[in-house]
């Protein structure tokens, strides 16, 4: 007969994966390690196989474990919102968040995700750090950082809670021509997790290329990209009004994908205002819940 799997069970195991480890899961979770442990083993045993590999560098998702993150992660957002609709007794989330955002994500997903949080948690007070992925690590470090959307590497990887490959385009004015040589770059200043993908796809096209134009500032990018200054790599929702986006047939390679990340403080685990932001966060970046 097949078993069940048990909330406490699945949230002993996101909070380990998030956590990196055993040890820091039965922290953030205020029990004891071999509980942890138990609860990981019964519901290795639900699933039928390994789902951790436990090492002294910490623990490992398996494959198996990969496959059931993405549901107990949903399993354990539907139970805890049906838990706070029916009972309705639990106090409010109050006081401050502190979220980190690299520019370029706040200006497509931030305004939608601000609005329902307000409307979801009126008593919390946040606070949004944007900027560039240098910007966020000394924060981040420090913990002043509930969460973080955009480089996975501002945060330890054991914090990722959720990361996607996202395209960028190439982008241009409608004058502006692709085949110049060398090919004029509009790009942000290092450092930038982005910039050496673009640079390393052009190299292998053969192009030739100068940087026209640098910033730390998206607005910078997209108003060099507008007057015509040189092509820039964007994230489609990005590309500034009036822009074109010239194509492989106009002496361009395919524009690399390039990593996005939810990470997170192992000790948020169980804050209703940082798991709601983060599924807000989700929903408005990829389009569904």
């Amino acid at each position: 007969m097949e078993k069940d799997f048990q909330i406490a069970d699945l949230r002993s195991f996101t909070t380990t994966v998030r956590a990196g480890s055993i040890t820091r899961a039965a922290t953030a979770l205020k029990v004891s390690q071999p509980a942890v442990s138990q609860r990981i083993q019964r519901l290795e045993q639900a699933v039928g196989e390994r789902i951790l590999i436990r090492d002294p560098h910490g623990a490992k998702l398996t494959p198996a474990g990969e496959t059931l993150l993405a549901y107990a992660e949903r399993m354990l957002a539907l139970h805890d919102e049906a838990r706070t609709s029916i009972n309705g007794r639990g106090a409010a989330p109050s006081g401050r968040r502190a979220i980190g955002l690299l520019e370029d994500l706040a200006i497509t997903t931030l305004p939608a995700a601000l609005a329902d949080f307000a409307t979801l948690h009126p008593q919390v007070d946040l606070e949004v750090i944007v900027g560039p992925a240098a910007a966020l690590r000394r924060p981040a470090e420090r913990g002043r950082l509930d969460l973080v959307f955009g480089d996975p590497s501002v945060m330890p990887d054991a914090s990722v809670r959720w990361q996607r490959q996202v395209p960028l385009t190439w982008a241009c004015a409608p004058a502006f021509d692709p085949f110049t040589d060398p090919l004029p770059l509009v790009l942000f200043t290092q450092p930038c997790q982005w910039r050496q993908p673009v640079l390393d796809a052009l190299g292998r096209h053969g192009r030739r290329w100068r940087i026209a134009f640098q910033s730390t500032s998206v607005h910078a990018v997209q108003a060099a990209v507008s007057a015509g200054i040189g092509v820039g790599a964007l994230l489609i929702g990005n590309v500034p009004p009036g822009a074109v986006r010239p194509s492989e047939q106009q002496g361009l390679p395919p524009v690399p994908m390039v990593d996005v990340a939810i990470s997170r403080r192992a000790d948020t685990d169980t804050d209703e205002a940082v798991n709601s932001l983060e599924r807000l966060l989700r929903r408005t970046f990829t389009g569904r819940r």
